[in-house]
């Protein structure tokens, strides 16, 4: 398929593609690490603005909920009407919501802006996986897949610091304001770059396809009724809320079966559901959600530790895991150049990884006084960060290097979707985990060693299905 940009093969055009690239991965930046940047500004956001406790949950998981349910649905809209122009839309939302998050008077505002720069965050993050499809081929693909998971490393690890240093900086009475404004700069010249970088995909010739809304409804509803009392599960008690997990389930096989239907006659889905029948994309879609089910879990349960036992500063919390995300970022880059090579090896590697470095982290959290920590679990930090960037970038490259490239935008927004519902999921199993053992005065090191313990859990199953696919392929090199 050709751009608009003129002799492709020029070394500038070449310099082009990637200079496109970094405006999107700047993009993909700051909506990640909206994800975890704001929850060291919580205490910040209840002393001057006066917030419940009730509007600070939904400040984050409101996010986290417009942030999934917009995915699949931009994913497609993107393949349908081209990724540049939902690319820019979905940025300038999503500057425009930042700012107005950080000009709020009020939390409800507050609360109204973070849905709306949620939903804006899921209409980018499909583009970009499905610009690179577009962009590059074979290991230049990998490259960039790899810089794209050294921004998923990085963004959502190095949240908690940029947190802390604004507050740090600027103080709890409105540092909680420059948290969102932070994107300002970044937003506005990544769009800026954006307009003068991009390439403009023709929309390939002949029917024009219909968006699906029933789809969209039946999608939307069924993603609601699971995340919801995931990303409640601390505010809403009761087990009566997780009677929407069935709901969902029952919503989703609707879905399903609607989708099916298109399909039979003739119309086009808001999911081709043959991208199932691609046995790297099932996979690989079932080990990103298994594996963000236990990697975002980690920052979530060692924030709260550091904060609330061993009276660690937002600032110090977020020191204490930059190692991990300085090694996540050398991971992903250097698994973004041997996937080609090594496949699913690398994801095993990586999962390995990771799974050690937890381990680790729970034994030091152990054997160390608290009052040292920070410095004792660097090495393991250094060995769960290289390993996750081990895992999610050549496993994002395998994921989706089947995929037909006028189907990339939707196949991005199911494999984000996934791992949008696996960080709820994992939030919310270790988050019961944790707080059940301190209810029953359990000691705090020894709740964050089961918080710890969980999360492997979830990182375990993500590996054995890399296992499995890896041996499976070794019997039959040729299959999907």
């Amino acid at each position: 398929m050709t751009t608009t940009w003129a002799k492709p093969q020029q070394p500038a055009t070449e310099d082009r593609r990637w200079r496109a690239l970094g405006v999107c991965l700047a993009a993909g930046f700051i909506s990640l690490l909206d994800t975890s940047i704001v929850n060291v500004a919580l205490p910040s956001i209840e002393h001057g603005l006066g917030a419940t406790e009730a509007a600070q949950s939904w400040v984050v998981s409101g996010y986290a909920l417009t942030f999934g349910l917009a995915l699949v649905p931009a994913g497609r809209l993107g393949d349908m009407r081209g990724r540049r122009q939902a690319f820019l839309f979905g940025l300038a939302v999503f500057t425009v919501a930042s700012a107005a998050c950080g000009l709020a008077a009020s939390p409800d505002w507050l609360v109204v802006f973070r849905l709306i720069q949620g939903a804006a965050a899921g209409l980018v993050a499909p583009q970009t996986s499905g610009l690179i499809q577009q962009m590059f081929q074979g290991a230049e693909r990998a490259k960039a897949f790899g810089l794209l998971g050294s921004v998923i490393g990085v963004s959502t690890a190095v949240g908690p610091l940029a947190g802390g240093l604004i507050i740090d900086a600027v103080g709890t009475g409105d540092g909680w304001r420059w948290v969102f404004f932070v994107n300002l700069p970044i937003g506005v010249a990544a769009f800026a770059a954006g307009l003068r970088l991009l390439p403009r995909f023709p929309v390939p010739p002949g029917r024009r396809e219909e968006f699906d809304p029933v789809g969209v409804v039946l999608l939307g509803a069924g993603v609601l009724a699971l995340m919801l009392p995931l990303v409640q599960e601390q505010q809403w008690t009761g087990r009566l809320k997780w009677a929407l997990v069935p709901v969902g389930g029952v919503l989703l096989g609707l879905f399903w079966a609607w989708e099916r239907r298109q399909g039979r006659l003739g119309r086009a889905p808001l999911v081709d559901l043959d991208l199932f029948s691609l046995r790297s994309f099932t996979l690989g879609a079932l080990i990103s959600l298994s594996y963000f089910a236990g990697f975002t879990t980690v920052f979530f349960v060692l924030a709260l530790f550091l904060q609330n036992a061993a009276g660690y500063s937002a600032l110090a919390s977020g020191l204490t895991v930059l190692p991990f995300a300085i090694a996540s970022a050398v991971g992903a880059a250097l698994g973004g150049r041997l996937v080609v090579r090594h496949g699913r090896k690398l994801v095993v590697i990586g999962l390995s990884g990771v799974a050690l470095g937890l381990l680790g982290i729970a034994a030091v959290v152990r054997l160390v006084p608290l009052e040292s920590l920070g410095w004792a679990v660097v090495v393991p930090m250094i060995i769960g960060g290289i390993g996750s960037g081990l895992a999610v970038s050549p496993n994002t490259t395998l994921t989706l290097t089947r995929v037909p490239v006028k189907r990339a935008g939707a196949a991005g927004g199911v494999l984000q979707t996934g791992q949008r519902v696996g960080s709820a999921a994992g939030i919310a199993v270790v988050g019961f985990v944790y707080f059940a053992h301190l209810a029953h005065r359990g000691p705090a090191t020894e709740a964050l060693q089961l918080g710890l313990l969980t999360s492997v859990g979830f990182i375990l199953v993500a590996l054995c299905l890399a296992v499995a696919d890896l041996r499976e392929r070794s019997k039959a090199p040729e299959s999907d």
